[in-house]
């Protein structure tokens, strides 16, 4: 078997837990219940572990604070509605998520390179218990991207086997969803290591740009960023809205890319929350130009956020 990528062989550490009670039965103060992240939460019959069948979302932690929390609120309710799954209980969901970020970032808690970000997620429950939604929020600790961000990826091209149109013609396929389902995301990346890569961008069948298994592709092409629009059935990508809206002398824009246009770009970034925007240093083995200038003017705005 290959060797995992380097970025998917980095070690994360849990900090803290806590258990969600999503009955709506109890106040917010009392839905929220540390436990000991070593110790299980969910049942064998849980749909989230069975089947994939649940949401989630991960913010990074910068003073004290998830960045982008309310992005990855509203794209979390994005995600619930198209599985299907009960509305979030949006308060809830921020508390929980604030209160496990201040916990993690408690001093002395983190070791030397180490970053804290705050994993939440919702399954659709019990597979035999139909006692409603399963609900945690996770505190870790995970590397420091900044030596990432200097040195760039290695990414291949891959098809994801569906044409571009799949959000309107096949909706069950639930692209654009943040699902628990990512077998497919871990294989590609598995494939991406058989190939000496690190990383992935995905393509349609007819040949459009999507984006990477845990990530948003930012493109420059012509002096301006362009990144793939939702209605591809990506997801829309909070670090790169929150990098195009920083970036304010730098034209940017939503469109369409094809292919050919990953080798027309100058430059390449994928962007997640928790690495920020990581330049694209080798595409399909050719040796890309990184802007480390840019990059680090992305990553200025991205570590600056508020939210």
């Amino acid at each position: 078997m290959a060797d995992l990528p380097a970025l998917e062989r980095t070690v994360m550490r849990a900090l803290l837990l806590f258990r969600l009670d999503l009955s709506g039965a109890s106040p917010l103060e009392g839905s929220i219940h540390p436990v000991d992240p070593r110790e299980p939460i969910i049942r064998a019959t849980d749909l989230g572990v069975n089947r994939g069948d649940g949401v989630f979302e991960t913010a990074v932690v910068r003073g004290g604070r998830p960045q982008a929390l309310e992005a990855h609120l509203t794209r979390f309710e994005r995600s619930a509605a198209l599985m299907e799954l009960p509305a979030p209980r949006r308060e809830l969901w921020r508390t929980a998520v604030l209160r496990a970020a201040a916990a993690a970032s408690t001093p002395g808690l983190l070791e030397e390179g180490e970053i804290a970000s705050i994993k939440f997620v919702m399954t659709r429950g019990d597979e035999y218990d139909a006692a409603g939604p399963t609900g945690w929020v996770l505190g870790f600790a995970g590397s420091d991207p900044s030596a990432v961000r200097m040195s760039g990826i290695r990414v291949v091209v891959l098809d994801r086997g569906y044409r571009h149109d799949v959000m309107q013609t096949s909706p069950w396929l639930l692209q654009g969803a943040k699902s628990l389902a990512y077998a497919v995301n871990q294989a590609a990346l598995r494939e991406a290591a058989r190939r000496g890569a690190d990383d992935v961008v995905f393509v349609t069948g007819d040949g459009f740009v999507l984006e990477g298994p845990r990530s948003t592709l930012i493109a420059r092409i012509g002096g301006e960023l362009v990144t793939p629009p939702a209605e591809l059935g990506v997801l829309p990508g909070t670090t790169q809205a929150d990098a195009f809206a920083g970036i304010t002398d730098v034209p940017t824009r939503i469109g369409v890319l094809l292919r050919d246009d990953l080798e027309r770009a100058d430059a390449l970034w994928l962007c997640s929350s928790t690495r920020g925007a990581v330049p694209v240093r080798q595409l399909d083995g050719a040796e890309r130009l990184i802007d480390h200038a840019l990059t680090a003017r992305m990553n200025a705005v991205l570590d600056a956020r508020e939210d």
